[in-house]
């Protein structure tokens, strides 16, 4: 992931509401949740939601599919596990220094065996 990447991913998140709402996705799982049950779970009206959603979706933090007439959201969990990697890179020279990561399924994922490249700054 390049930081222009990360940066747009993590503006996404920087807001109250979207944080919350991928947060809710996160924890529905694959198979994600309706725009309604969404809504209705943040008190937010349909027309502030359809804005967050968008600004998730630019972001590549959320991918929708229509059920029916329902729209169905969920966490795009390849682009999370990506940012959750570039943050953590060699952290701490590869020490296992992080004990609230250690129940995720990905931790090897965000611990390469092989040395990366210098990221640009």
């Amino acid at each position: 992931m390049e930081i222009k990447d990360a940066t747009e991913k993590l503006a996404a998140l920087g807001n109250e509401s979207r944080l919350a709402i991928f947060r809710l996705l996160v924890e529905a799982g694959p198979e994600g949740l309706c725009a309604g049950d969404l809504c209705r779970a943040l008190a937010m009206p349909a027309a502030t939601a359809s804005f967050h959603f968008s600004h998730l979706a630019r972001a590549g933090l959320l991918e929708s599919r229509r059920e029916g007439r329902s729209i169905i959201y969920s966490a795009n969990y390849p682009e999370m596990d990506a940012l959750i990697a570039f943050l953590t890179r060699n952290c701490c020279q590869g020490e296992s220094c992080l004990p609230l990561t250690a129940g995720c399924d990905s931790i090897e994922k965000r611990r390469p065996t092989t040395p990366l490249a210098k990221e640009p700054t």
